[in-house]
């Protein structure tokens, strides 16, 4: 049985580490709240860009000499955008991108497809430096997306989706839903498919709520294929800055959540350490009052 001094320590030390983890939770719920009004404030400007690109990129007459909208035959390449987190203690929030990733490369591997990665954060860095063919790595910033970042990975791919380098791109990280639920999400972002261009990138209620063609017309200076060259690539930024600034809200939800949870085990160890330290204690009491007992019952025999 533990004595009582090392269950003391042991006691003392879940103590500071409860107050660790709940300091930290508290961090995480104040900034929690910055992060998801940054991303909904953001959310309106990506969802009109994504109306105007449903609806002038699926005009043929406009689309078709675009480089970047046509589905390359027999792809060769493929890359993945991995958007997770510089730090830990968010429960499974990096280890998720991580295996996602990994799954859609096996995948491509068995297509005969050759899978690249760009990794957004020092945790998918670190974990895909020996395993995967990484390309691009940004660090530092996961909690702070900034737009240069995502500006020099959009040049990088619409660079690349031009000269025949990259047949396919895919986007994965997490979305915030709310303070508390996280949301796991692959978007393809190239080819530009409109059909997927047409599927719903943020929360929504119902099917209305998505994407959509605009009905008005438009007359585009200087000529419409101009515009739609313009468009393609600010339509790449913005789907990867948004997966960015997105998942900087979900790291702080599945933060809070997972300090929430390592708060709450270590009440429940120190309630039951302490219950075994009064429970040990009394034996030690209880046997130092036999002993007593015994010991006065021999001199009164002597």
């Amino acid at each position: 049985m533990a004595n009582l001094r090392d269950i003391k320590k042991r006691i003392s030390s879940v103590t500071s580490t409860k107050q660790i983890t709940r300091t930290m939770e508290m961090v995480s719920t104040a900034k929690i709240r910055r992060a998801l009004d940054r991303a909904h404030q953001a959310e309106p400007y990506k969802t009109a860009l994504t109306d105007v690109m449903l609806t002038v990129a699926t005009d043929a007459s406009i689309a078709s000499d675009n480089p970047m909208l046509p589905v390359h035959e027999e792809p060769k390449r493929g890359l993945v955008i991995a958007i997770a987190s510089d730090r830990g203690l968010a429960g499974g929030f990096n280890v998720n991108v991580d295996r996602e990733c990994e799954r859609i490369i096996r995948e491509w591997r068995n297509e005969g497809i050759e899978g690249q990665i760009i990794t957004c954060g020092r945790k998918p860095s670190e974990y895909f430096s020996s395993r995967g063919n990484v390309v691009m790595k940004f660090e530092g910033f996961s909690a702070d997306p900034r737009l240069e970042d995502a500006r020099m990975i959009a040049d990088y791919i619409c660079d690349s989706y031009v000269a025949g380098e990259l047949d396919r791109v895919e986007v994965v990280y997490h979305h915030a839903r709310n303070r508390v639920d996280q949301q796991l999400r692959v978007e393809h972002l190239l080819p530009l498919d409109p059909e997927m261009v047409a599927m719903a990138h943020g929360p929504r209620k119902n099917e209305d709520e998505g994407p959509k063609r605009v009905s008005s017309s438009f007359k585009f200076i200087p000529s419409a294929q101009h515009v739609l060259g313009e468009l393609v690539p600010s339509y790449v930024l913005t789907i990867i800055h948004q997966a960015l600034i997105d998942s900087a809200a979900a790291e702080q939800g599945a933060r809070r959540k997972a300090m929430h949870s390592a708060t709450e085990n270590a009440t429940t160890i120190i309630a039951t350490l302490t219950r075994t330290y009064n429970r040990v204690r009394q034996a030690s009491i209880t046997t130092e009052l036999n002993e007593i007992v015994a010991g006065a019952a021999a001199l009164e025999e002597h």
